[in-house]
């Protein structure tokens, strides 16, 4: 079915930090215990190079060793003392991480899995399951990254690069204008290379998608592949996308490799101007040896926080890119919403009136247009025509799972746009034509029209769709889970399920998409006898393929090319010169229903033993 496209909005980094916040708010105390006592912990870390220099100092000046050892001992406890203060805060910190991410990237998960889940019927139409499964899980991963670098990586590399900044200046100014441009050289040679490889970056990941879809799309296809010889013919594609990745790979390796070159010479580069400079300053006299001893600290230092500095850039960008894709989603209106004084939907009697309906996917594409149409209460009626006529949209509409382009629904005198979605779809049960389960147990799949049914519904439930005929044959009965979208059910057993689930709905409203085109003759014939208990004393809409099992409805709609074109009864519609209803019934009747224009006769022979080519089967078609 054709849709219409998403425009997303424009993410920017506030918004993805907004987002963030909002996951983080409920834990803000973990957070902010996370990040202060990092700072404080690395603070502490930097006065420790101080106290060196005091005791290189002290040694370098000689004197009563005695003397020399009680204030040697004074400045290592001292040291002791920020080694253990920088070891408690950092024990702090991680205490505080282990409360902060897990319990904000289960927030991010339930934040992002509510606002999916109220987007329209359109928009999971636009999307794969499965883009949208990995953008709610890199959603919350790109939280962990990117709080884990900020606070583990970046963080302390600011407040120590800060620091020793200022410690230095205090000390000699232009050794600390030395290190300072060293730094900026150092940062902008990483930023700088970082963007220019992430051409090749994007490219490596490109490749490597197109290695795990190829390997998907084959093994997925096993089976295939066995039926047509082509094992040999999947192994050379496969090998010749494996070689192509691992070129790019390898290049994208030994860019990592230059990289590696470039810091190790800047950081032997800075070791050796340091010294230089150190050792002209001592011999005027500025510095002394114990200084020495604090640059070479702090320089290892500065050295171990930058060289990790591209990752951290890559990663960070990684993160940010991953969780845009959800915030793009997150930042989306839901197309669907209900009105700020929405009411909730009272149905007394169950009457549906179409007013001026018209729907369009696009300019280009009308499917409904001027649609009139009044249903009474507890009035069966059954929607026709040919494909691409407007029938599901019509019931689409109904739901509410697209809002009409023009005109309006009422239910009961109440436009459905002025009451909540959810008490609008509460009174409407749907049987589709093909249903899709949870990976659940049967119970809890038939218990999903009425979550607090008893056991004993359930089963009756069951009973009257005839889904007790397969599940005596289950090895847990009811309590069976039926695999994902229920793959370890027939397509007629998952329609009875579905059936049950209507049956034990009980709504006012009922819509039947082809109930039971899944159905083999045999089954078909006993549920008939279960939709005919369903529809009773319900407004009822079946979108009909097959005419056969629609004779007996109260009314029969033909709508082709958006619009009704003839209502009535079976008969009528057949009577009626030039009817479209006639054609399609003749067209099926002729193809695969022989003498279905005249139902056929059954002697008292045929009804008890069915004998009669399936005559008996075929009068249980005619029942509704």
């Amino acid at each position: 079915m054709p849709s219409r496209s998403i425009i997303y909005p424009q993410v920017r980094l506030k918004d993805v930090l907004g987002a963030f916040w909002k996951g983080i708010r409920p834990k803000k105390r973990s957070f902010f215990a996370l990040f202060g006592s990092i700072v404080l912990a690395n603070i502490a870390i930097i006065l420790v190079p101080i106290f060196y220099k005091q005791f290189f100092d002290v040694i370098s000046a000689g004197g009563d060793p005695n003397q020399i050892a009680g204030e040697l001992f004074k400045i290592i406890l001292y040291i002791a003392c920020l080694n253990g203060v920088f070891w408690i805060l950092y024990r702090i910190a991680t205490f505080a991480n282990t409360s902060l991410e897990p319990s904000v990237m289960a927030n991010l998960k339930q934040q992002a899995y509510d606002h999916l889940m109220l987007h329209s019927y359109s928009f999971f139409v636009n999307n794969f399951a499965g883009s949208l499964v990995q953008k709610v899980n890199r959603f919350a991963r790109a939280f962990e990254r990117m709080t884990d670098e900020i606070a583990w990586s970046l963080l302390p590399l600011v407040v120590r690069v800060v620091s020793i900044l200022v410690v230095v200046f205090f000390i000699n100014k232009w050794i600390d204008l030395v290190i300072f441009v060293w730094i900026i050289i150092f940062i902008l040679f990483n930023v700088l290379f970082s963007r220019w490889k992430l051409k090749y970056d994007i490219k490596a990941a490109e490749i490597d998608s197109r290695a795990t879809g190829y390997l998907a799309d084959t093994i997925g296809n096993q089976n295939t592949i066995q039926l047509f010889g082509g094992y040999l013919h999947e192994s050379r594609g496969y090998k010749k996308v494996t070689n192509e990745q691992a070129k790019v790979t390898t290049f994208a390796w030994n860019l990592d490799a230059v990289v590696e070159g470039v810091q190790a010479f800047l950081s032997f580069l800075i070791e050796f101007l340091l010294f230089f400079y150190a050792i002209k300053y001592w011999q005027e006299g500025l510095i002394t040896v114990g200084v020495f001893v604090m640059l070479q600290a702090y320089i290892i230092n500065i050295i171990s926080q930058l060289w990790g500095f591209t990752r951290l850039v890559r990663d960070v960008y990684q993160s940010y890119a991953d969780s845009k894709e959800m915030v793009e989603i997150l930042l989306l209106n839901h197309e669907i919403k209900d009105s700020p004084v929405a009411k909730t939907l009272e149905i007394k009697n169950g009457e549906i009136e179409f007013q001026n309906l018209g729907f369009s996917f696009s300019q280009t594409r009308e499917v409904l247009r001027d649609l009139n149409l009044v249903i009474k209460s507890g009035e069966k009626i059954a929607l026709v025509g040919p494909s691409g006529a407007g029938k599901t949209t019509f019931v689409r509409l109904l739901l509410r799972f697209y809002d009409p382009t023009q005109g309006k629904i009422l239910i009961d005198k109440q436009d459905i746009s002025d009451v909540t979605q959810e008490s609008l779809r509460r009174n409407i049960a749907m049987v589709p034509q093909d249903p899709v389960l949870f990976h659940r147990t049967l119970a809890e799949n038939i218990a999903y029209g009425k979550r607090d049914a008893t056991k004993k519904e359930i089963e009756n439930a069951a009973k009257l769709a005839h889904c007790d005929d397969f599940i005596k044959d289950l090895p847990n009965g009811l309590e069976t889970f039926v695999g994902e979208r229920g793959v370890k059910l027939s397509g007629g057993e998952r329609q009875r399920v579905a059936i049950a689930r209507a049956i034990l709905k009980n709504a006012p409203i009922l819509v039947l998409d082809e109930a039971t085109s899944s159905l083999d003759s045999h089954s078909e014939m006993l549920i008939q006898d279960a939709l005919k208990n369903l529809m009773a004393g319900r407004t009822t809409i079946v979108i009909a393929h097959r005419l056969s099992t629609i004779q007996k409805m109260d009314r029969i709609i033909v709508i082709e090319e958006g619009k009704i074109i003839e209502q009535g009864s079976h008969k009528d519609l057949l009577a009626k010169k030039g009817s479209l209803y006639a054609k399609l019934w003749k067209l099926q009747a002729g193809g695969f229903l022989p003498q279905a224009e005249e139902e056929p006769a059954i002697d008292e022979k045929d009804k008890n033993n069915g004998t009669n080519g399936g005559g008996e089967i075929q009068a249980k078609l005619t029942s509704f």
